[in-house]
């Protein structure tokens, strides 16, 4: 029996959600056209019983922190880093690939790293080609594969590599569980993704979903959550006109969240507004960022 944690590296908008949510045959990041859509750690579990168990952390974009948002963002991709056994760092391979270089230099790993070039359906073989020899030649890298997130192209491939990096040992977590993240948590998440779906600009990233309620009852979950904002105009923007923009938030989010836990939905959602809750150590911790 192998089983091990394998944290999930790199830019902003490389496909680590998809990634994550491909490998596990289940949608549990979100995800987003926009950049750091993930804030938080996500683990989830592939299991193969009496073979292997990998502990998978989908982690945030790195970037140079601007609010304790950010360093807490940050903290989550450190934290997976010290737990790493393995490091699949994810590149979009359309991106500039001697940044991904710098960047994952800087990570100075101590552990077996796979370099994954996602999105190689977008390319053409011989940018492909040259993209996989520019990256053997790096120092970190053990091995190089080349997948398509979104397609599920070469997925199984890549857990082949990783279980051959990976320890002996008995499973860390119950084999029939996904993640150690509570159903709130993911139900919270969905909310929030329908805010990026719908609105551009500034708005997403100055949103927090906050689940105060889940019933469970005969019939269906109830369900309530506010959506927190920095300013009263963004309350505004969020609510619509008549309400029309919540309503969509509710109708969307609903419908994902459904899916996920399998039984109908009631879900109640509010606006509220929290000044500069970024950079607020209180208003993080209340709304889950540790």
């Amino acid at each position: 029996m192998k089983a091990g944690f394998v944290g999930i590296f790199g830019k902003p908008n490389a496909g680590k959600s998809t990634l994550l949510n491909a490998l596990l045959g289940e949608k549990l990041a979100i995800v987003s056209p926009k950049v750091q859509t993930t804030r938080h750690r996500i683990k989830g579990f592939l299991n193969k019983p009496e073979e292997y168990q990998i502990v998978f952390s989908d982690t945030p974009g790195i970037i140079d922190a601007k609010y304790k948002l950010h360093e807490k963002m940050m903290a989550a991709v450190k934290s997976a880093l010290e737990d790493a056994d393995v490091a699949l760092l994810l590149v979009d391979v359309a991106d500039d690939w001697a940044e991904n270089d710098t960047l994952f230099e800087s990570l100075h790993l101590k552990v077996p790293a796979i370099i994954v070039l996602n999105k190689i359906d977008k390319i053409s073989k011989e940018v492909l080609q040259n993209a996989i020899h520019f990256f053997e030649q790096r120092k970190y890298a053990q091995k190089v594969i080349a997948i398509a997130a979104l397609q599920q192209t070469n997925t199984i491939k890549l857990v082949e590599a990783i279980v051959n990096y990976l320890p002996e040992g008995e499973p860390f977590y119950p084999e029939d569980e996904l993640s150690d993240l509570p159903t709130r948590f993911f139900v919270g998440e969905l909310i929030r993704e329908k805010v990026y779906t719908l609105f551009e600009e500034e708005i997403p990233y100055q949103v927090a979903v906050m689940v105060n309620e889940f019933k469970e009852k005969e019939t269906l979950i109830k369900i309530q959550a506010d959506i927190i904002v920095n300013r009263d105009s963004q309350k505004s923007i969020i609510i619509g006109h008549q309400g029309s923009k919540i309503k969509a938030i509710g109708t969307l989010a609903r419908k994902d969240i459904e899916a996920f836990l399998g039984r109908k939905v009631f879900l109640e959602l509010f606006v509220k507004v929290r000044p500069k809750w970024r950079d607020n150590e209180l208003y993080l911790k209340e709304f889950g960022y540790y």
